[in-house]
């Protein structure tokens, strides 16, 4: 298998909701056949029913309450921009779960959960660099995984 993620996909509650609260959040999405798909770098983000999520992948649609073990991140230049992120954020609705503050890696961080609960991180970390086009290329951490 390829290291590669091609499609994260959030199962949502509402999908008019979702689409308008990522659209203040400034992403542009296409919506096709009851999906939204953003174009997110190299690799797209997706809305779809949750409902419609869980029965495609044939799993139990779980109650939508509590942390379901998996954040989105994404990194940005600089601290200010941080703020920047998680103001708009939460001027679009998201619930701010923990303000942006210095990180253990000399960095500055903070987290917030979109209307649906699923938990993004706006992080800047000096070792990380970030491309023109905003893609990051991973620090040779001195180790192999």
């Amino acid at each position: 298998m390829e290291q590669r993620i091609s499609l994260i996909t959030l199962g949502v509650s509402d999908l008019p909701r979702a689409k308008t609260f990522y659209e203040h959040l400034g992403w542009r999405g296409q919506e096709v056949e009851g999906t939204v798909f953003f174009q997110a770098g190299g690799l797209a983000l997706v809305l779809w029913s949750r409902d419609k999520l869980a029965a495609d992948a044939d799993v139990p649609n779980p109650d939508t309450g509590g942390f379901g073990g998996m954040t989105l991140a994404q990194n940005v230049r600089s601290r200010a921009e941080v703020d920047e992120v998680m103001a708009t954020a939460s001027e679009a609705g998201a619930e701010v779960t923990q303000p942006a503050r210095e990180t253990f890696y000399g960095g500055y961080a903070g987290y917030f959960a979109d209307p649906d609960g699923h938990v993004w991180e706006i992080a800047w970390n000096p070792g990380f660099t970030l491309g023109p086009n905003g893609s990051l290329t991973l620090p040779d951490f001195g180790t192999t995984a």
